[in-house]
């Protein structure tokens, strides 16, 4: 349900591909395979759980109420810092194997 309601869960599962692509392609090593890993489930958590939350949100309080609309925000603003993070992280790791 999580994949089929998303629509950024999609853009979510190219980035992975995309990234995973890049590193077999770049036979990255253990310790960055590692960081890969993490910074992948560390945006697929932040999502989970931001869905999680709107799903509550929207059960609890179908109608417009500020906070619940605050708590909306927050919730997706720990996925963009997390797809951020993950973004720099990549950069990092990529951008040496691609200037070679």
């Amino acid at each position: 349900m999580f994949i089929k309601t998303q629509q950024n869960a999609w853009i979510h599962l190219l980035a992975t591909l995309f990234v995973l692509t890049g590193a077999f392609y770049f036979h990255v090593s253990k310790m960055e395979w590692i960081v890969l890993i993490f910074a992948i489930a560390m945006v697929w958590i932040a999502e989970a759980l931001n869905t999680s939350i709107e799903f509550l949100c929207n059960h609890v309080a179908p109608e417009f109420q500020t906070l619940i609309e605050k708590t909306k925000d927050v919730a997706a603003a720990a996925v963009l810092i997390a797809a951020i993070s993950s973004a720099i992280i990549g950069s990092i790791i990529f951008l040496p194997y691609i200037r070679q």
